[in-house]
């Protein structure tokens, strides 16, 4: 009787547990179908931004150049309208030089417009030129700034990725060994306010000893009146181990409710311990 109980006691727990690990493969697609869908959007936003910089910065270049290569046809515009002047010049003191009557010439000269100063190559500055080389300068500082930005973010993706947490912290295969269960060692000590009056606590509430006489306790609720029975006080949460030394013909040690019955009999005998689905 007492097997088929452990039997059918195990049965709901795995099911519980089948349970558990469903809930959590939909928990983490569902996670991860989120994951992949915002950073789609961020990184096609990104995209999207960078684009926009480029076409922003592809505009004012072209404006610039508009506006500088205007800037350059007018001045040339003018000096070659100096040229053609000062050739036309030119050609009228080359034909005045062949005068041979030296009367004539004086008289012809001074009717010839005075030569002006230019005032546009003065404008020209014999300088080394830079056109738009500062701009991809400009644009190749700020690649290899985003590159640094991205290999940094880069590394904390990838490591935020492999850190998901998930409901397994053991492989599918139950602990078999001391070594490994001693990972969900849980401290226990046991409640006075449970304690049935036979039972006698010692060693700082670690040791329960059955007892012939009854034992001084205050009047508790909580106390247990129809089998020798004591709850400890730690709530249990998750996997937990723990270990206890006997003596004498034997002892029962178990998980219960919070809320067992504590003055009937009861088939779990002292000491009882509280389950994880009865934490507040």
């Amino acid at each position: 009787m007492k097997c088929r109980q452990q039997i059918h006691q195990r049965i709901q727990d795995q099911e519980e547990d089948v349970k558990l690990l469903q809930q959590e493969v939909e928990a983490i697609n569902v996670s991860a179908d989120k994951a992949v869908e915002d950073s789609e959007k961020i990184f096609t936003e990104l995209i999207r931004l960078l684009q926009e910089r480029s076409s922003e910065v592809k505009q004012q270049i072209r404006s610039q150049q508009e506006t500088e290569v205007s800037r350059v046809k007018d001045v040339q515009e003018k000096l070659e309208q100096e040229i053609t002047e000062l050739k036309r010049k030119d050609a009228e003191l080359e034909q005045l030089s062949h005068t041979e009557d030296h009367t004539q010439f004086l008289l012809n000269y001074p009717s010839l417009p005075a030569l002006r100063e230019s005032t546009h190559s003065s404008s020209i500055n014999i300088r080394p030129l830079r056109h738009f080389e500062d701009v991809t300068a400009a644009v190749t500082e700020l690649r290899d700034k985003l590159q640094d930005v991205l290999r940094d973010a880069w590394t904390n993706i990838s490591v935020a990725v492999t850190k998901v947490d998930v409901l397994l912290s053991e492989p599918a295969s139950e602990p078999k060994t001391r070594t490994r269960l001693l990972k969900y060692l849980q401290e226990i000590t046991l409640d006075p306010n449970t304690a049935h009056r036979n039972l006698l606590l010692s060693e700082g509430n670690r040791k329960v000893t059955l007892m012939g006489q009854k034992q001084f306790y205050p009047d508790h609720p909580d106390r247990f009146s129809g089998v020798f029975q004591v709850l400890s006080r730690e709530s249990l949460i998750g996997h937990c181990y723990w270990e206890v030394e006997r003596t004498g013909s034997g002892v029962y040690v178990a998980v219960s409710y919070q809320n067992i019955n504590r003055t009937e009999s009861q088939f779990l005998l002292s000491p009882s311990l509280l389950l994880r689905d009865q934490l507040s």
